[in-house]
């Protein structure tokens, strides 16, 4: 690890190849697949056609007559990672069918095995993850589009992109995975700039680390911007009703108490945590990079973070280990009398904070405004207050993010 933070700083690219980051796309998977050879190319047909197998209620009849198949024919990561991603959807699917509180306890082994198998290659759980249905779930329309976001209109940018597989509610799923996206992709225009802004502080470089800072807190601010999006492709009512139950973990879920039972891959049920925003390693990179602590928050908001990572591809959370163990960017500049210098490491973390309180808004919007909305006498909403306020990941999504927001604000530097 320490081998490899010297070469963070001296040859970048070999890094970055080696976590499986990309200049461009950061920590989403650069142009997904879109197919699987056969036999695999049945979980394909499936996830592709969730929405109108639901509709007609014959999903989980299609999942049931699947044949229990053997990874081994699935070569490459790539590859890997669109069939955890397809299996993914079925899962969700299978479990949550038509979202009226109809919920089996038990996936099928011919879909478990395979999918527990593949999860274990990837170093992922087996359940529908931010790095399945956000980093590794986009295509282009035109090939040979533009993809350079920040050179072409917002709108082209969204009318060339389409994501692989979708969930019932029309373009929620779209909005939503796309939305998500785009602010990753904002965020992560800044990690190229890393192993020069760490390279500076070693060697004590102010003028260099300036430049670093003043970008980073230009592309957080960016992704704020992309954040904003969400308003206009996302629908609070549909992912409300909707996308948020096929997302729905069975960790701290009142529907599935005891987790979900993987037939014929473990004998006990187990409890995972749906896809999440605190699963993307995006953010945690930048309070790694900047010494945010967040385990000097609340303890519950700082173990859900830290456990958030074991939902991250390995060379991701690998990555973080090892921006942990670099230089401190914090402490060099608390250490340098340098009024510039410290008003923009403040921007980045301000940036941090906007973003954090931006978030809240958009959890208050989508889940605890309608939630509070919910007829008492609605079956769609047989949950407790407590389960509706829940984010997908399993947490009370405000409490969570207002912690979250509170530590990152603490480590503004301020002048005595």
């Amino acid at each position: 690890m320490e081998d490899d933070g010297i070469l963070l700083m001296e040859s970048p690219q070999r890094i970055f190849e080696k976590y499986h980051i990309d200049e461009e796309m950061g920590f989403a998977l650069p142009n997904p697949l879109e197919k699987l050879p056969p036999p695999y190319d049945e979980w394909i047909s499936i996830a592709k056609n969730l929405p109108e197998l639901i509709k007609k209620n014959e999903l989980r009849k299609k999942v049931d007559e699947l044949k229990i198949l053997s990874i081994d024919g699935l070569s490459g990561h790539k590859l890997q990672r669109l069939a955890h991603l397809a299996l993914g959807y079925i899962t969700m699917a299978y479990v949550w069918n038509q979202g009226d509180g109809d919920v089996r306890k038990v996936l099928p082994q011919n879909i478990a095995i395979p999918y527990c198998e593949l999860s274990e290659k990837l170093g992922l759980p087996p359940i529908l993850v931010y790095a399945d249905c956000v980093l590794a779930n986009w295509k282009k329309k035109d090939p040979n589009g533009i993809f350079a976001k920040f050179l072409t209109p917002l709108t082209y940018f969204l009318r060339n992109m389409d994501i692989l597989f979708w969930f019932p509610g029309g373009d929620c799923s779209k909005g939503f995975f796309l939305v998500s996206l785009l602010v990753e992709l904002a965020a992560a225009s800044a990690i190229k700039v890393i192993p020069n802004l760490l390279k500076a502080v070693k060697n004590q470089d102010e003028v260099t680390l300036k430049k670093a800072l003043h970008y980073i807190a230009s592309c957080l601010h960016r992704a704020h911007k992309e954040f904003e999006e969400v308003h206009k492709h996302v629908d609070p009512s549909t992912f409300f009703k909707v996308l948020r139950i096929y997302l729905s973990g069975w960790k701290g879920n009142s529907k599935l108490p005891e987790g979900l039972k993987y037939e014929g891959f473990w004998e006990n049920p187990k409890k995972f945590a749906g896809g999440s925003a605190a699963q993307s390693s995006i953010f945690q990179c930048f309070d790694i990079l900047l010494g945010i602590q967040q385990c000097s928050g609340e303890e519950f908001a700082a173990e859900f973070l830290q456990e958030m990572r074991n939902y991250m591809p390995p060379a991701h959370r690998d990555f973080l280990l090892l921006l942990k163990s670099g230089p401190s960017v914090r402490e060099f500049v608390r250490s340098r009398d340098d009024i510039e210098l410290k008003a923009d490491y403040n921007e980045c973390v301000k940036a941090m904070v906007s973003l954090r309180k931006y978030h809240l808004k958009i959890v208050a919007k989508y889940i605890v405004i309608p939630a509070s909305q919910q007829p008492k006498n609605n079956q769609a909403s047989e949950e407790s207050s407590e389960q509706k306020n829940k984010g997908t990941g399993g947490t009370n999504a405000m409490d969570f993010l207002k912690s979250v927001r509170t530590t990152t604000e603490k480590f503004l530097l301020i002048d005595h």
